[in-house]
């Protein structure tokens, strides 16, 4: 095994003893960190990462001193106040990292399927909840081959610690580009809106400026009552991928599947859509494909047979899907704050809106993606998450986390995360690709989507008591890209020499 030397810090110019020195000793979890530590939504986020070469254990700890040790939240337990009702406060300790970092060393020769070894890993530690007795996080190293790795890593935080975006600026503050050691990753730039000028345009400029002021709040009001309803008695239809009440403590499945990124930009540019419009797209055709296959399973007398339409009509199957508000909010951008581990800022910053997904079979594949692209951009025109966020603050600091908890009616969990637009190293060591998802969330399944060089990783967090063949949905998450990605090509949206 060739070594793996160690994280070369980068330099920035703020004093790194007065950020380590504003801890959180002392202080009250934040309401939305209750919020994963209620029996329905005990939410735990585990990041599956490959690796082209082997783990060296001692190099990882040797580098989590410098860089997650800095953090407060991992060095902090989280214990109950008596003087507070109970309430979990964070309090200061010493970490012993032997607590965190875990290397099993598995007999080769009885491993018959390595991939199906850490998937059952992964899928075991799901069944198992960390002990408050330490910061609640954890690190295992697997140095077994997998068909799509030499190596893998599996960190496991609870989500009070921070969500998805506030981890990955973590992770990447760890990470250096595989071309040039010394620099960081770079992450897709996020489009701004461009200033509207005040001072031309007359009064069609400013009509339009009030009517599209008065369309977000028209949407918000929309939205809000919808959430409420949903919230009062809406439940989403109940379908073979609808979970049951209390499925938040189940096991689950983990798997993932890698496609194109290329094949995906190639569908985005030829229908003016967003790389997120269409993995939404793609994620409705294959949920349209596998309903309809279930239902056809279920039908008697031949009628449910490969081609027919078997899906009921009017399924009602929406997603509580997650946004980063902090944008929004005002906070640092995710590619200042990874200058440094000690400067990136963990917390739950995220809202969620209620994303209803269309369920049918289109002749037209293209038009999954044109209905992804109408939602979004009509989510888009709302505030819908900046209230579900501070609704939740709210009801959990007067009510209690019970009644700020998140939704059950929905069907699925959706979340993408962007990821380095290149090949990058983790404390010396390169990676193959990145699967981050969750368990514990009040659904049956969950779909998180993030991409890694020119590779995009779907990942799914299931309970197999209700989606007993996660792969199978893999594959139709597969097709229906191709078959998208075909249909741009067939009618002519994409130039086929350049292609």
């Amino acid at each position: 095994m060739r070594r793996t030397r160690t994280l070369k810090p980068i330099q920035t110019t703020k004093n790194v003893e007065n950020i380590l020195s504003c801890t959180e000793e002392g202080q009250p979890l934040s309401p939305m960190a209750r919020m994963f530590h209620e029996p329905e939504s005990n939410v735990y986020i585990i990041i599956v990462i490959g690796f082209q070469t082997q783990i060296n254990p001692e190099v990882v700890k040797a580098n989590l001193v410098d860089t997650f040790l800095k953090q407060p939240r991992f060095s902090c337990l989280q214990v109950a106040d008596e003087k507070n009702g109970g309430q979990l406060k964070w309090v200061r300790t010493e970490v012993d990292l032997d607590n965190h970092v875990k290397a099993p060393s598995p007999d080769l020769n009885q491993v018959e399927s390595p991939d199906m070894y850490v998937e059952d890993y992964v899928s075991n530690l799901s069944r198992t909840k960390i002990s408050m007795s330490i910061p609640m996080w954890d690190i295992h190293l697997l140095n077994i081959k997998t068909s799509k790795a030499e190596s893998v890593g599996i960190l496991r935080v609870h989500h009070s610690i921070g969500d998805g975006v506030s981890l990955m600026s973590l992770f990447l503050s760890c990470s250096r580009k595989v071309s040039d050691p010394d620099a960081l990753p770079t992450l897709p730039a996020s489009k701004k809106q461009k200033p509207c000028s005040t001072s031309s345009g007359g009064f069609l400029q400013h009509f339009i400026k009030l009517f599209s002021v008065l369309l977000i709040y028209w949407n918000t009001l929309v939205d809000v009552v919808m959430f409420l309803i949903t919230i009062l008695f809406l439940d989403d239809t109940k379908t073979p991928l609808k979970g049951p009440s209390g499925v938040g403590s189940t096991p689950r499945r983990i798997v993932h599947r890698i496609v194109s990124l290329d094949d995906v930009k190639l569908v985005k540019n030829a229908m003016n859509a967003t790389i997120n419009d269409v993995m939404v797209g793609v994620t409705q055709a294959a949920l349209s494909r596998y309903l309809n296959r279930k239902y056809g399973k279920n039908k008697k007398g031949g009628g449910g047979a490969a081609g027919n339409n078997n899906l009921p009509k009017n399924i009602r199957l929406r997603a509580t899907s997650f946004v980063n508000l902090r944008p929004y909010l005002g906070n640092e951008d995710i590619s200042e704050t990874m200058k440094s581990s000690s400067d990136v800022k963990l917390g739950n910053l995220i809202g969620y809106v209620l994303f209803p997904f269309t369920i049918a079979l289109r002749e037209d594949a293209l038009d999954y993606v044109q209905s992804a692209k109408a939602t979004g951009k009509r989510k888009k025109a709302t505030l819908e998450a900046i209230y579900t966020y501070f609704m939740a603050k709210t009801f959990n600091k007067f009510f209690g986390a019970k009644w700020g908890s998140f939704p059950t009616q929905t069907t699925l969990w959706f979340s993408n995360v962007p990821g380095p637009q290149e090949e990058i190293t983790c404390f010396g060591h390169q990676m193959a690709y990145i699967a981050p998802t969750c368990y514990g969330q009040p659904n049956a399944l969950m779909i998180h989507v993030v991409s890694y060089a020119n590779k995009i990783n779907i990942i799914l967090s299931v309970d197999e008591e209700i989606v007993p063949d996660p792969h199978q949905f893999c594959d139709d998450l597969e097709e229906s890209l191709k078959l998208i990605k075909d249909a741009v090509i067939y009618q002519g949206l994409v130039d086929c020499n350049v292609y």
